[in-house]
């Protein structure tokens, strides 16, 4: 054309700079933009407007700006295309100076210009800045304007402020499927999941035919509510739509089933996909990430995170290459498994695709190390990130809490104010989790008054119940319960079951037993608080009240423990209850003998052990503690793994102390590292000694 064509029009060069956007080709935009300035067309604000529009869609605001400030006359479609620009390119600061710059020419906004401008105080979460222009908005009656009524309602809608986003959206004259999409997110982001759901119905009553965005809220909401009735509808209409091959709808129902426990369902929908994207190799792995907080029993938890591990492994044998989102959700798998071999192998695949830079494989790469009883390894993972957040200082120093290493802990906590990160809530769980193992009283009350005085955190019982746990470690039970009393404590069953442990070490039984009243108060549903209840009123041989609890585990319908422990080897889970002699793998039995014999010559005694056995009298039941899970579980460990490996194993409930004295003895005895992670904690055994120093365990 250029050949042919003395002159070339103006219309001949806004296709031309589109598909430059398309294609995302900024060496095309600037040949295009030298070829303008050679025929003299720069001098045209259309195109040069159009320009500064293009170089901001290809991600270059420096050149986007320069254009801007050599326009042949400013109006209101250039500013508000330099400041879509920044906001598109995360620089919503930018685009408000620019908002101001222009009001203070006296050029007067469009409609799209205050919509741009609100979306920049969303994005930077200035809900002051956007109530001064939602002011002026009102001030020159757009209010009811759809692009500016939708842009406030998702503005109010990010700084938590759900009832004025619902009230600019019912100001709305003419709502089309972005404001309904826009409040129903509104409502499930702002924890009103039910009115989100209301919403969708109005919406089609008006005629509204949702989209891909909206279907995709709706079906958020219906996950938060795990209502996989009306998502099964949602699902029928999307179909009805022809959204059933649209990929974010598709991944956003098989989340769904997911999450509802749906797994059939949504297996055949990935199963279905005849092209499966990296995000949908995400959906099904995050969501049987979710189903292991959902599910009903370890067992189950374990199974849920097994699957995830296999989609993993297929995701990798696809030829598709994982993102940060992958990695994160399969290192929080690992975490929960307890599964130090497969996360290892993740750990190296993140260095050689180079995700480990970033902050969230990261820190979620550090939790891994902690939870799997790594301690050393997560420290150094830490310290070599580039960029840490308050999630990851908050993951080291609960590790080093949980390790019962308290003045690293203590020491990181320091080392954090003075980066000036600022700590939350669950910081000071761990901060004062380190105090309580340490036994530090006069730091734990000062860290305590730090977290309310100078973070304005208001405490709750997690925090309490670690000073409440110092407190019973020290032997100071009356401190424990003036601390309670002073301070004002509505009790849970984890607090009255620590403190009737408490006074059953120290055989406070006048204490012990108004705990264990107020714990009986609260019936709670827990088989391992009966037991502990079962235990200590039978060594005070009050037979009255062993056959009460007997009597409201009855009308409870509680059984006995169910108690199993895993071990995973070799990409194998192996799992263990208690003296069941039918396992197959029968060395064990034999090994565990030996090692009992072993460990007695060391000063091992074995304990008989108070079990849940519905007796219709009150007399004593014992029954041995030979065969528990995490004794089986821990000498197949030793069979079956090289003698410089760790022993990692998951038990389902909490240790009993004949058991946690035993592993004890086994770790000096073989020289070998064993981790045991029961229900409440993580017990690292080393020459013959714990992390927990023999708190954690039960009676």
């Amino acid at each position: 054309m250029i050949k042919d064509v003395t002159k070339v029009e103006t219309s001949y060069y806004v296709p031309l700079l589109q598909e430059c956007i398309d294609r995302n080709s900024l060496s095309n935009v600037q040949s295009i933009h030298a070829h303008v300035i050679k025929t003299g067309t720069h001098q045209d604000i259309f195109v040069m407007t159009f320009l500064v529009n293009v170089y901001a869609k290809c991600g270059t605001m420096e050149e986007a700006k320069k254009v801007f400030d050599n326009l042949p006359g400013i109006n209101v479609v250039s500013w508000t295309s330099l400041m879509s620009g920044y906001v598109q390119n995360s620089q919503p600061e930018l685009a408000i100076h620019i908002f101001i710059d222009m009001l203070e020419v006296g050029a007067y906004p469009t409609n799209v210009t205050l919509g741009t401008a609100i979306n920049a105080c969303a994005t930077i979460g200035s809900i002051k800045l956007g109530k001064q222009i939602h002011a002026y908005v009102v001030k020159y009656q757009t209010e009811g304007d759809a692009s500016v009524g939708n842009s406030l309602c998702s503005l109010y809608s990010r700084c938590g402020s759900l009832d004025s986003a619902i009230k600019t959206f019912k100001r709305i004259r003419e709502k089309n499927v972005i404001s309904w999409t826009t409040v129903i997110g509104a409502c499930g982001e702002n924890g009103e999941a039910v009115r989100g759901l209301r919403c969708f119905p109005k919406m089609l009553s008006e005629g509204v035919q949702p989209n891909e965005f909206t279907l995709t809220s709706i079906l958020s909401v219906c996950c938060t509510m795990q209502s996989s009735g009306v998502g099964k509808q949602v699902h029928s209409l999307s179909i009805k739509l022809g959204y059933e091959s649209n990929l974010r709808v598709r991944n956003s129902i098989m989340y769904l089933y997911l999450k509802c426990g749906s797994i059939d369902e949504a297996q055949k929908l990935f199963d279905g996909k005849k092209h499966v994207s990296l995000v949908t190799w995400n959906a099904m792995i995050a969501g049987h990430a979710q189903m292991m907080d959902l599910a009903k029993d370890d067992l189950s938890a374990h199974n849920s995170g097994t699957e995830a591990l296999n989609i993993f492994s297929k995701l990798n044998r696809s030829g598709m290459k994982p993102d940060l989102y992958t990695f994160s959700s399969i290192l929080t798998v690992c975490s929960r498994l307890v599964a130090l071999e497969q996360g290892e192998q993740i750990h190296a695949q993140t260095l050689k695709t180079g995700f480990l830079s970033d902050v969230i494989v990261g820190t979620a790469l550090v939790n891994m190390y902690n939870k799997c009883g790594r301690i050393e390894r997560a420290s150094k993972a830490f310290v070599e990130m580039s960029t840490r957040t308050m999630i990851s200082w908050t993951s080291m120093i609960t590790g080093f809490a949980n390790h019962g290493q308290s003045q690293q802990a203590l020491q990181l906590f320091e080392d954090m104010l003075l980066s000036g990160v600022r700590p939350n809530q669950i910081t000071f769980v761990g901060v004062l989790s380190a105090c309580s193992s340490a036994g530090v009283v006069y730091q734990a009350l000062n860290y305590l008054e730090m977290m309310q005085k100078d973070y304005k955190i208001k405490p709750v019982m997690d925090h309490y119940i670690c000073l409440i746990e110092m407190f019973v470690r020290l032997g100071r039970l009356e401190e424990a319960f003036n601390f309670i009393k002073k301070k004002n404590i509505e009790p849970n069953e984890v607090t009255w079951s620590l403190l009737v442990a408490g006074c059953r070490r120290q055989e406070n039984m006048e204490l012990g037993f108004y705990a264990a009243e107020q714990l009986l108060r609260l019936k709670p549903k827990d088989p391992e608080i009966y037991a502990l209840l079962l235990d200590f009123y039978t060594s005070a041989e009050r037979w009255e009240d062993v056959s009460m609890v007997k009597k409201i585990m009855r009308e409870e319908k509680l059984g006995k423990i169910q108690d199993w422990s895993w071990i995973s080897i070799k990409d194998q889970v192996y799992s263990f209850k208690s003296n069941d002699e039918s396992h197959p793998e029968s060395e064990v039995y034999k090994l565990l003998d030996e090692l009992i014999e072993k460990a007695k010559n060391i000063g091992y005694q074995p304990q008989l052990s108070f079990e849940l056995i519905d007796e219709e009298n009150g007399e004593k039941t014992f029954s041995s503690t030979i065969y528990h899970s995490e004794k089986l579980a821990v000498a197949f460990g030793l069979l079956n793994t090289l003698s410089v490996a760790p022993v990692l194993v998951i038990k389902s409930t909490t240790m009993c102390r004949d058991s946690h004295n035993f592993i004890k003895a086994i770790s000096s005895l073989t020289a070998r590292e064993i981790i045991v992670r029961d229900s409440n904690r993580l017990h690292k055994f080393v020459d013959g000694n714990c992390s927990c120093r023999d708190f954690g365990v039960n009676l």
